[in-house]
């Protein structure tokens, strides 16, 4: 299965964070093809820039290659996606990122409530 972390979602998996608990097995499966995406990597250094996270944005993304996760480009396509998803969240990013599993398609991994209402691609961490 190809499977998309939201940006929370990575953060806790890097810090080994109980949160991810019930997709832990599912993330470390060699079964599984996990990625992030760019957009991922675009709002963590915005969130870093501005002082909202303290954190080193070149240690995150070695830390996803070293742990064996794609890293998921941002092409056209996804945009065109992006323009038929219901305006059911304002956030961009996580609407991207949205848009990015529908269009390849994969599974993402969210604690998110509200991307829950946009497909059945997205898989809600209880």
């Amino acid at each position: 299965m190809r499977i998309l972390l939201d940006t929370h979602v990575a953060l806790w998996a890097f810090a080994g964070s109980k949160r991810i608990d019930p997709v832990r097995e599912t993330i470390l499966s060699e079964t599984n093809e996990i990625f992030i995406s760019a957009a991922s990597w675009w709002e963590l250094a915005i969130k870093i820039g501005l002082g909202k996270l303290d954190a080193d944005l070149k240690e995150l993304r070695w830390a996803a290659k070293e742990s064996g996760f794609g890293e998921l480009f941002v092409t056209g396509g996804h945009a065109e996606s992006l323009l038929r998803l219901p305006p059911i969240h304002k956030d961009p990013f996580d609407r991207l990122l949205v848009a990015q599993a529908i269009a390849e398609p994969m599974r993402i991994i969210t604690a998110d409530d509200k991307l829950e209402a946009y497909s059945e691609l997205v898989w809600k961490i209880k």
